[in-house]
């Protein structure tokens, strides 16, 4: 008798998603009031990256409106638009009878995509694209700096990510090395939702964002529109190129003048590491004049003339939004790029180890902050909203793990992927219970996506108070030989919005 109340609940798979549907692997990432951990998908053994955040701290940390906003946007974030040319011709020409018309819905290639929502008592989840690359604030601090050929490669997968958002009226605002993670064939994703915004005709004044990479305009008070995230682009771009950042200082109001003020300046060896067509797109990126900066014409136009940029001669937009090109820099899949420390803190220190656990059924007496949560933090599938794949060659990426199935499904890949005809069949990648315990350095990390995940570089700023604070914390830059150079300040603060607000932070910038 005792083993029939062991036996494992049977798992409605037709019902609404929750984390009965997943087995709960590797811890590889903690925030402020959240953690990352490995997810494998019972039924179709697919594997994701699951992120999720503690409802009381977050009430605690009054950072309620991010949650539910980064929700909100990460499912809007999908369009027509980015299909190849060749596709879109097709479908065009069939509009008509076609059932695409109705139900299109096409991830973009390079956004980590959301694929499941859902929350449970204590926690709300995020079940995003699983990354397993590393952030380039890993490979930036490993290596010192990259080649200008990766940089060029990046940052056209970046703009093209850019113009998406900014098309959708949404900017990103927290763009930064911590916030580009690479897949296994080493194409760059944009991840972290928690402080972007939609936009409109009018500017914005709330200072939020990292800020090593905030554009002048939002330390300046001038108010601030999608263009500031072309800047945070040419401040990536310059600082993968050069190993350190173009504008530095020991404070925050040092650095907010330099950022403001200080002419663009490179290194001695800068003919080595960059080419003359290299340095105008940086310029471009960095100009403080918007009407003048690369991608900030209005209706596309502006990503349409950095495409056209001799710099960008060698990448062909078609192949590489489809992810036919082989990138220029493949991460090392032998390597596991995530902190194993977090593994064993779960295992070893958590009080309240991640299970699933049946809802209770009186929510009768919650906050009004709980409330909101509840109601706005809606559960979400991927798969119920008939997303099409526009690439016909996804590779699987499947865990040899055992899963319970209730139907056997077939394997498809957690997001497109290279084509197979392009790679070497011994690239594949396979993560199975050896390989998920790989030990690594305390330095390395494993991003999914999203909320105070920010283990390395400048951490975002999302109150305007914290920019007069006087405590710093001084973060040391490298420089391109790997030696810290000059110290730049960094903050780390979460939102004091009113619960209810629609937007976080719109505040004036304060009197430094």
């Amino acid at each position: 008798m005792g083993g029939v109340c062991c036996r494992p609940q049977p798992v409605d798979f037709d019902g609404e998603v929750n984390l009965f549907h997943f087995v709960l692997l590797r811890c590889v990432g903690k925030g402020a009031f959240g953690k990352v951990r490995v997810v494998q998908h019972k039924q179709t053994r697919e594997l994701y990256a699951l992120k999720y955040i503690n409802k009381p701290k977050c009430v605690k940390m009054k950072a309620v409106p991010n949650i539910i906003q980064e929700r909100r946007l990460l499912e809007e974030v999908r369009g027509f638009r980015w299909l190849p040319l060749s596709v879109q011709s097709s479908l065009t020409s069939n509009w008509h009878h076609s059932s695409w018309c109705l139900h299109l819905q096409i991830d973009h290639p390079f956004i980590v995509n959301l694929r499941y929502a859902f929350q449970d008592d204590e926690n709300c989840f995020f079940v995003l694209d699983l990354m397993l690359g590393g952030d380039l604030r890993f490979h930036l601090e490993r290596l010192g700096s990259l080649s200008e050929e990766v940089v060029r490669f990046y940052v056209a997968q970046l703009s093209s990510a850019l113009a998406f958002l900014h098309e959708n009226k949404i900017m990103h605002r927290d763009l930064k090395p911590d916030n580009i993670l690479l897949d296994e064939r080493g194409n760059a994703h944009l991840t972290d939702f928690n402080i972007a915004v939609h936009f409109s005709d009018r500017k914005l004044t709330g200072v939020a964002g990292s800020m090593a990479y905030m554009a002048p305009e939002i330390l300046t008070k001038r108010g601030y529109t999608y263009c500031i995230d072309w800047w945070s682009l040419g401040v990536c771009a310059y600082e993968l190129i050069f190993g350190r950042r173009p504008f530095r200082g020991r404070s925050n109001s040092d650095l907010t003048y330099s950022i403001a003020k200080d002419p663009l300046k490179y290194p001695e060896d800068v003919e080595k590491r960059c080419s003359r067509a290299g340095l105008q797109v940086l310029r471009g990126l960095l100009e403080r004049d918007t009407t003048k900066r690369f991608g900030c014409k209005p209706n596309g136009e502006g990503y349409q003339e950095l495409r056209r940029h001799p710099w960008f001669k060698s990448i062909d937009w078609d192949t590489l939004e489809s992810k036919e090109q082989t990138p220029p820099f493949v991460p090392d899949n032998k390597k596991a790029n995530f902190d194993a420390s977090h593994e064993l803190e779960e295992l070893l220190l958590e009080d309240n180890p991640l299970k699933a656990k049946t809802r209770k059924a009186n929510q009768d007496n919650l906050s009004a902050e709980m409330q909101q949560m509840e109601v706005q933090f809606t559960a979400y599938d991927f798969k119920k909203m008939q997303r099409r794949s526009y690439y016909p060659h996804n590779q699987h990426l499947v865990s040899q793990m055992t899963a319970t199935s209730s139907n056997g499904g077939g394997l498809v890949a957690s997001r497109p992927v290279t084509p197979s005809h392009d790679l070497n069949t011994d690239a594949s990648v396979t993560i199975n219970a050896a390989s998920l315990d790989i030990p690594s350095p305390p330095h390395l990390n494993m991003r999914a996506g999203g909320n105070s995940l920010d283990l390395h570089g400048t951490e975002r700023i999302n109150d305007a108070a914290m920019l007069a604070a006087p405590s710093l914390d001084l973060v040391h830059e490298k420089t391109p030989n790997g030696k810290a150079s000059q110290e730049t300040a960094r903050t780390d603060q979460r939102s004091n919005n009113n619960a209810s607000a629609p937007v976080m932070s719109e505040k004036d910038y304060p009197q430094l």
